[in-house]
């Protein structure tokens, strides 16, 4: 199993942050362009523990596929988790955690994945999937720059 931990700040009040990220609709913002990334469910306007969420993306190779989450665990303006139901992964656990500090807010997550033990699998992770992973962390910390500043 591959662990990545990822911390960004955010110039922002804590609220901001929660609301921004706590809205599924705002993940087509901070996905990169080339993953095809479309949520295909009826979405509420805030997440909420056991809500799945249906999309249609092509991560790797262009090659679609429907992916589904469920958010697992939420903890107002501190935490929530998503983990994948159906999808590319044996495992996807994604943490996002929140913490109000000096002028702002500390993102951190921490995605533990897995993509199978299969001469497959491991031969995917090795030529492109642990590279691609890692890609969309920094995609998404470019796109919040932007958008909150540094």
């Amino acid at each position: 199993m591959k662990k990545l931990v990822s911390k960004q700040f955010l110039p922002i009040q804590l609220d901001e942050a929660w609301d921004f990220f706590s809205s599924p609709k705002n993940l087509n913002e901070i996905t990169p362009p080339g993953m095809v990334f479309e949520i295909v469910s009826e979405l509420p306007e805030k997440m909420y523990e056991g809500i799945f969420i249906v999309y249609r993306l092509s991560p790797f190779l262009n090659i679609p596929m429907q992916w589904v989450t469920e958010i697992t665990h939420i903890r107002e303006k501190q935490f929530f988790v998503d983990e994948q139901r159906k999808g590319p992964y044996n495992i996807w656990h994604h943490e996002h955690h929140f913490e109000k500090v000096e002028g702002g807010v500390m993102m951190t997550d921490v995605l533990h994945y897995d993509i199978g033990k299969s001469i497959f699998g491991k031969l995917a992770g090795w030529l492109f999937v642990h590279r691609k992973v890692k890609s969309i962390f920094k995609y998404r910390t470019k796109v919040l720059e932007k958008k909150f500043g540094k």
